[in-house]
């Protein structure tokens, strides 16, 4: 059989030789294939953003835009150029991100001055230029397999910002609410209307403190932080009906009474049974706790969907156990999951999205990876050079190894599909000896103390096991 490799928006196709033949160029050392080019430049083999701010002011800022100009020029497919070096079109860009921005290369935010169909994608006034990371690509791939309501469309791209080659980045669709976003009505902001207010939102569960927040007690010792984006300004009446719907959310959750539980009603079964698939697969582990996003349309019966996907992440690990219950460097457990997989009709519609997803949907979705990062190999060589990687594996390694960590992930899974355990059993409760109590912050510093803010309480036990909890100190 032979097996095709096509380019986006390209007639060429490749039989199996010619792909080992790509992918073994791409795996060449980084001074042999990039011979010709000159360090720090763009390759044109990807599509290329020129950005040029006035004056060359640099964007220092997440929250003020600083204005500018910008073109795109694709030498694949030459109808997805967009303005010239002659006449560029206007922008604004800032900052965006939490620990990424912190990072020595930045991510941005943009907002164009007319709305454009960037790299044939949906037309839109706001995009995101995120750091190229191929667990993005693949995780927001799957979001499309697995049917959640909408999910943002990403394409890689060489980036300058006021004559700096900047490397590779993924430009892609922001979330929001809108005609070709995330088609649902919108609530208005300062909203006073009872009749309306629980309606078209866009919220997101936050690990960080911002303005447009709303703050619910989970547990006794965390709280959830909801960052309500649409609207984005709340009228007393929409705050204390958010607030309010957050507890009930919560509590329906936590409630002992798995069968008589009462938030089906009031989130979709069905979407974050998908919601979850897709977590596990990727092994993402800020899942459920970070840039998790919920929306809520006007419709009879509207319940919370989960969804959109952002901030996507593949541990690679070996898994032993679904992703909440594994430790991570910074040891955070994402609520809700642990309690949801305890529910038999959460348990049903899991089974169901896995079978829609197992085995038939496999394939294609890794011929997507090949089909979507492998075209990178060159641009991402001298993303390497831009940026002082540490790992220099060629991207064609880097792709592979995803690869076997999803394919991983999706066989522990398919041996592991959550199901309801057998009740009326004696359980007896064993109180553990504890040997050591320590908190870990959001650097992954440890301390006997806690520190001032986030923090994730990690109990050993003389067994050897471990149990984690979420603390907020000096607050």
């Amino acid at each position: 059989m032979i097996h095709t490799f096509r380019h986006r928006n390209s007639p060429l196709r490749y039989g199996r030789s010619m792909v080992w033949n790509l992918i073994t160029c791409l795996a060449l050392p980084a001074i042999v294939l990039l011979a010709a080019l000159p360090m720090h430049a763009q390759t044109g083999t990807l599509p290329f953003m020129h950005i040029e701010t006035e004056n060359h002011q640099p964007v220092t800022s997440k929250t003020t835009y600083v204005a500018g100009t910008y073109y795109i020029v694709d030498n694949q497919n030459p109808e997805h150029n967009v303005g010239s070096t002659e006449s560029p079109l206007p922008l604004e860009i800032k900052g965006r991100g939490h620990s990424s921005w912190r990072s020595v290369k930045k991510p941005y935010k943009i907002k164009l001055a007319e709305k454009e169909p960037l790299l044939g994608m949906n037309k839109n006034k706001h995009w995101a230029l995120l750091k190229f990371h191929e667990p993005t690509v693949a995780g927001l791939h799957l979001g499309l397999v697995m049917g959640l309501d909408w999910t943002p469309s990403t394409r890689p791209i060489e980036v300058t910002l006021n004559g700096d080659y900047l490397g590779l980045y993924l430009l892609t669709e922001t979330n929001r609410i809108g005609k070709n976003r995330l088609d649902i009505y919108e609530q208005p902001n300062w909203n006073t209307d009872e009749n309306t207010i629980p309606y078209g939102w866009l919220v997101e569960v936050d690990n960080y403190y911002e303005p447009n927040q709303i703050r619910v007690k989970e547990n006794s010792s965390w709280y959830l932080n909801i960052t309500y984006h649409s609207p984005d300004s709340l009228s007393q009446a929409q705050r204390q009906w958010l607030i309010g719907e957050f507890q009930d959310i919560n509590a329906a959750i936590y409630d002992d009474d798995k069968e008589g539980s009462t938030w089906e009603e009031l989130v979709d079964v069905d979407a974050m049974a998908r919601f979850f698939i897709i977590q596990e697969v990727l092994d993402n582990s800020d899942g459920f706790h970070g840039s998790f996003y919920l929306h809520k349309d006007l419709e009879d019966d509207a319940r919370w969907k989960a969804g959109p996907l952002w901030d996507m992440n593949c541990n690679q690990r070996a898994k032993t156990d679904y992703t909440f219950r594994m430790k991570t460097s910074y040891g955070f457990t994402p609520h809700w999951i642990g309690e949801l997989i305890e529910d038999a009709d959460f348990c049903e519609a899991v089974r169901q999205a896995w079978d829609e997803f197992y085995p038939s949907a496999i394939a294609p979705w890794m011929e997507y990876i090949d089909e979507h990062l492998l075209l990178c190999g060159e641009a991402f060589e001298q993303e390497k050079a831009r940026w002082s990687y540490t790992n220099q594996d060629p991207l064609a390694v880097r792709v592979d190894k995803l690869k076997s960590a999803l394919m991983a992930n999706i066989e522990w899974f398919n041996n592991h599909v959550p199901s309801v355990p057998i009740t009326g059993a004696d359980v007896v409760a064993v109180e553990k000896e504890v040997v050591k109590v320590e908190y870990v912050n959001m650097a992954g510093m440890r301390s006997a103390q806690p520190w001032n803010g986030v923090n994730i309480k990690v109990t050993t036990y003389a067994d050897g096991s471990t149990s984690t909890a979420k603390v907020l100190a000096g607050h």
